[in-house]
């Protein structure tokens, strides 16, 4: 998910070298999906009962013929409410989470991701207690930790797919102190990413059991989801994050997580044609020095720029969060951290993962090509900065660039070029650059709001380019069965 900033990157290689309970929103509809859309015809917007815009947007890149419209969430989706307080003076975040959960397949246990336990972050002393965990209102259910970031909760039944279960529980996150990760607090700016239980559900394919990973990246996967939520913060604080802010909450629709930023910001607007208006806020945290309206006007572009290529932004907003202690960039559906001097490459990798993460979901831990590489791809198209196609690839990850975060454990030095660097590097070796963002927006239009795996992007990319299974296949990104 994180683009290391431009001197980690450096170093690294000297190194080797909506409510829940909303009847409405569960019933949404499908919109009727045109069969083709391209620019020789005025493209359509679809906007569903819940504001997600299904836009094609209008190619950046000449004629884009026969890409689908885009599809759009299901009305099936989990349903998140997050009642939350950060307590600066404990240094904790307290919650209580309830989730409305209808599988696609039948399941006799539900599985809770406790990510802030993962290595990185737990030898900073962070910690995320759950539980216990209430089902349909009954009594609580003692869960089981498999491990750290596991929280395993017997059913005691077989839930059959299609069928609905409610779960409840409280939850308890310990801060760390300034660290370069997703979860952070320094003095009273806090980052807080994937930071609450977190169902990890791959619709068609049932719970992604990935190992949490130890270097600075994720091994997360979730569907989109609506997420109602809000946090209550110490007098003089303001909250930016995913969604958009209702009478005092929060509302996230078809977003597969949620990132919040707390500080004492300096905040600028603009408004974005990603071909609708999206609302842009940037914010500054107090002492950092940076000017949020470069940040506003870099993300302006970007966002115009790629969803020219890759099929329109679908949320009415984005923000974007400079807080101190962090060389980098985290990126969440409709929010990004950043910290300071990050404006040149790492602000447009971020909004690239709008589209190669946030809207087209990965296995992170499994697949971090798709989120990773592509984003990467991204970020030298809307930069029009290709020098980065032109880094070498160390051999141990030459023809590697599919490989999950388990292999990269081991090779931690060579991570960054072997999937960020060599992901963009095998989507070059197609051919026409043009052609290729042509094909993977028609990836982005069959993919939007799921779950993708490699055989779908060498699918979308030979539509354009026959070679593409061999030319991908060089590289290492390989199509695998389900």
């Amino acid at each position: 998910m994180r683009r290391p900033a431009l001197a980690l990157a450096v170093a690294l290689a000297l190194a080797a070298c909506a409510g829940e309970g909303e009847p409405a929103a569960e019933r949404e509809p499908r919109p009727e999906r045109p069969s083709t859309t391209s620019t020789t015809e005025p493209p359509t917007t679809t906007t569903t009962s819940l504001g997600v815009r299904l836009d094609p947007g209008t190619a950046a890149t000449g004629p884009c013929p026969d890409v689908p419209a885009m599809a759009p969430p299901d009305g099936r989706r989990p349903k998140y409410r997050l009642d939350m307080a950060l307590d600066l003076g404990a240094g904790v975040v307290t919650g209580d989470l309830a989730v409305r959960f209808r599988p696609d397949l039948d399941v006799d246990r539900l599985v809770f991701r406790l990510w802030p336990n993962g290595p990185a972050l737990a030898a900073e002393g962070t910690r995320l207690e759950a539980g216990p965990v209430t089902l349909d209102g009954g009594e609580p259910v003692p869960g089981e930790l498999p491990d750290p970031t596991t929280l395993v909760v017997p059913l005691g039944r077989t839930l059959a797919a299609g069928e609905v279960v409610e779960a409840s529980l409280p939850w308890r996150l310990t801060l760390p102190g300034a660290v370069e990760d997703r979860i952070s607090r320094s003095g009273d700016a806090v980052r807080l990413g994937t930071f609450f239980p977190l169902l990890p559900w791959e619709p068609g394919v049932g719970w992604a059991l990935e190992p949490p990973t130890g270097i600075l990246g994720e091994a997360s996967t979730s569907p989109a989801a609506d997420f109602d939520w809000s946090l209550a913060v110490p007098e003089g604080l303001s909250v930016l994050g995913s969604g958009e802010p209702v009478g005092g909450r929060w509302r996230a629709t078809a977003m597969r997580d949620v990132g919040v930023s707390v500080g004492r910001f300096t905040t600028v607007e603009g408004t974005a044609a990603a071909p609708g208006p999206v609302r842009v806020v940037v914010g500054v945290h107090d002492g950092v020095g940076e000017d949020p309206a470069a940040y506003r006007d870099r993300v302006v572009d970007a966002l115009q720029d790629l969803s020219g290529r890759y099929g329109g932004y679908p949320w009415p907003s984005f923000s974007l969060a400079i807080t101190p202690d962090f060389p980098g960039g985290i990126e969440y559906p409709g929010h990004v951290m950043q910290g300071p001097g990050t404006i040149g490459r790492t602000t447009p990798h971020e909004v690239g993962h709008q589209w190669f993460y946030a809207l087209v979901g990965n296995d992170q831990g499994r697949d971090p090509v798709l989120d990773e590489g592509l984003a990467t791809w991204a970020e030298s198209r809307a930069d029009a900065d290709r020098g980065v196609l032109a880094e070498d690839v160390p051999g141990d990850a030459e023809g590697r660039a599919g490989a999950p975060m388990t292999y990269w454990e081991s090779h931690r030095s060579s991570y960054y070029r072997g999937v960020y660097v060599q992901g963009a590097q095998a989507l070059a070796a197609l051919g026409d650059p043009d052609r290729v963002d042509c094909a993977l927006r028609r990836y982005v239009a069959e993919r939007a709001f799921a779950i993708a795996r490699p055989a779908d992007l060498v699918g979308a990319l030979a539509t354009g380019f026959p070679d593409a299974p061999a030319t991908l296949g060089r590289f290492g990104v390989v199509p695998a069965p389900r």
